[in-house]
């Protein structure tokens, strides 16, 4: 395989790392520059770029990773989308548990990793089993039966509220509030089972851009059409919300259409700077993280989890709240959140570039 193409694959997964990382360890949650939040419910902001865009990623690498499997017949295909399935959905269940110390009666069921897990084994399996044409028409086809689910089954009048979508219905009817995200101030889960459906379609189209960019994506035509898809697909997008609000927590089919075309831009920006134009100045920091991002992903979600159920010294919440007072909070707070942020986004780096120096990656 071309080793340069997988270089601009891994920068833009590690570009998605490192933003994932930096929102979601903010030193003080309340003092957070505006960009670095989830837009509160309808409505767009780059930090909901971020998990959208390690869909996409995952598609990328499918469309380099399933030839070589389809040569070694179904049978070894279907059993390395199951495995990787299963894996990274207990992987995602047991952290939501740690320290396994709670009931699991109440804990949570589904999250990001799960919603990988079942996103990815839906979209390998369509990939495998169809061909691309078919897959292009399916993916129009998931996001309109979503479009009409969350209509048909939300709540009479408003079927994108909060307490009234059609996601929190079914997952409350599947799974009780007990095992949902409890964050939005009623049992409410952003990775419910129902929105998995449209996040499939990140996948799918992330696989299609990667034949494409195979075939052609190192030509200036290429990029020119990725660019132009990419213009297409936000307008789409923008037309759309009139409809079906772009929302990142129920993933309406106006997000997805919109973080997919914003997707495009920038993977075509990534390769005309780092294949076409050789221009590798931040290459190497963002390779770190595209090369291991499972291992430092849940490195940094886990030493999160422990800061905070660590006990803090006399007067501190935590060991995270100890961390951040003495080594941040003589800055202004917004800034001083940042700093930490980034600060534990450098330490997980770390962790990658010693994976890297000593040539440990480990996939699944």
């Amino acid at each position: 395989m071309n080793k340069e193409r997988f270089l601009s694959l891994d920068v833009f997964r590690g570009m998605t790392i490192c933003l994932m990382i930096i929102v979601n360890t903010p030193g003080d949650a309340l003092h957070t520059f505006a960009p670095f939040k989830h837009a509160s419910w309808h409505g767009f902001t780059p930090t909901d770029l971020v998990f959208p865009s390690f869909l996409f990623a995952i598609g990328n690498s499918l469309s380099f990773v399933l030839p070589n499997l389809e040569k070694a017949g179904t049978t070894k295909v279907l059993l390395a989308i199951f495995k990787r399935s299963f894996i990274l959905f207990a992987l995602g269940f047991l952290m939501y548990w740690f320290p396994f110390t709670g009931a699991l009666q109440d804990t949570r069921i589904f999250g990001v990793l799960q919603r990988i897990a079942l996103a990815y084994f839906f979209a390998a399996l369509i990939a495998h089993f169809m061909h691309e044409r078919v897959v292009k028409v399916l993916t129009a086809v998931l996001l309109l039966t979503y479009w009409y689910l969350a209509v048909r089954f939300g709540q009479s009048g408003d079927p994108f509220s909060l307490t009234g979508n059609a996601v929190l219905r079914l997952d409350l009817y599947l799974l009780g509030p007990n095992h949902l995200y409890q964050g939005e101030g009623i049992a409410f889960d952003p990775e419910g089972l129902l929105s998995t459906l449209p996040a499939i379609v990140n996948i799918l189209v992330g696989f299609i851009i990667g034949n494409f960019v195979q075939a052609s994506g190192k030509t200036y035509e290429g990029l020119t059409h990725l660019f132009m898809w990419g213009a297409g697909f936000i307008f789409l997008a923008f037309m759309w919300d009139f409809e079906f609000p772009i929302n990142k927590k129920l993933w309406t089919s106006s997000f997805v259409v919109l973080t997919i075309g914003l997707n495009m831009i920038i993977l075509a920006t990534i390769i005309y700077r780092v294949d076409i134009n050789r221009q590798h100045q931040f290459s190497r920091f963002f390779g770190i993280f595209g090369k291991n991002p499972l291992v430092i992903y849940l490195f940094s979600e886990i030493l999160l989890i422990s800061l905070n159920l660590l006990k803090g010294p006399t007067g501190y919440a935590s060991a995270f709240d100890w961390l951040y007072q003495q080594g941040f909070a003589y800055f202004n707070p917004y800034w001083g959140s940042l700093f930490f942020a980034i600060s534990f986004m450098l330490l997980c780096w770390l962790l990658g570039y010693v994976l890297d120096k000593f040539k440990i990656y480990i996939r699944i």
